[in-house]
């Protein structure tokens, strides 16, 4: 069995599809591209799909995680390009590695988003950020099925800052006042979402945008603590790929005398 991890990203209107959405979605394209998918065993077998952490309903991504097991062995490039093909646009598959490691979820451990505040004059988000930084803790409420539940939102976040950026694959370009507001943000439990941050911001600075922030993930992976970057949760499997024998090699191998 071979198995294969997969990023794809979520862009424009799509990113108002919900995590059942793309599972329906993502499963219709594993029909057309006819890959040979394992299934489960039982009475109903499903394909053998494990979905990474996957972000809220209305939310853009650029780094959504999930992996695939094989019957048989396929190239990744080209199994990347028949299903990038069978999806609408806008869920589009940007990498694929063989799985050669263990514990992709183990490696998703913090999110980098970005949030365009539409409306919002950057020196207004800048004093807003500088109040959440300074503050020791920043409680908020959250609805939940068992009832609110109050957390603190400022442990969670490694980092924040207001930016000025040009080509952003932010979703909802704008030529009113945007600030524009990059934060890193730890995978902790309860988990601390991206308008968790903007619930903090209203409470530490009074923050209220007039309309509803535009989320982006720009990336997801294993926290640096020292360095305070994301890294690439596939790199460890790239790293371990076996590398195929040069043909001058693999010539002199097959010519030598057993």
């Amino acid at each position: 069995m071979q198995r294969i991890r997969l990023r794809y990203t979520k862009r424009g209107r799509l990113r108002f599809t919900s995590h059942r959405d793309f599972q329906r979605a993502f499963e219709r394209a594993l029909r057309r591209a006819e890959v040979p998918m394992a299934y489960s065993a039982g009475f109903t077998p499903h394909p053998k799909v494990s979905y990474a952490n996957a972000a809220p309903t209305g939310t853009g991504s650029e780094a959504e995680y999930l992996e695939i097991a094989l019957t048989e062995a396929r190239d990744p490039e080209r199994l990347r390009l028949l299903l990038d093909e069978s999806l609408p646009a806008g869920l589009d598959v940007v990498d694929a590695v063989e799985a050669r490691t263990s514990g992709l979820a183990d490696r998703l451990t913090a999110s980098v988003w970005e949030l365009r505040l539409a409306g919002v004059e950057s020196a207004e988000a800048e004093a807003a950020v500088a109040a959440f930084n300074a503050a020791p803790a920043v409680e908020v409420q959250r609805r939940t099925k068992n009832g609110v539940r109050t957390f603190d939102t400022r442990s969670a976040v490694a980092h924040l800052e207001s930016v000025t950026t040009h080509g952003s694959p932010a979703d909802r370009p704008t030529d009113r006042p945007c600030a524009i507001l990059r934060l890193v943000v730890r995978h902790v439990t309860p988990a601390v979402r991206p308008d968790d941050v903007l619930s903090g911001l209203r409470a530490v600075a009074d923050l209220a945008p007039p309309v509803p922030a535009a989320v982006t993930r720009l990336a997801q992976g294993l926290f640096d603590e020292e360095t305070g970057a994301v890294t690439d949760p596939l790199a460890p499997d790239r790293e371990a790929e076996v590398p195929e024998p040069h043909p001058a090699a693999a010539s002199a191998a097959a010519k030598a005398p057993a």
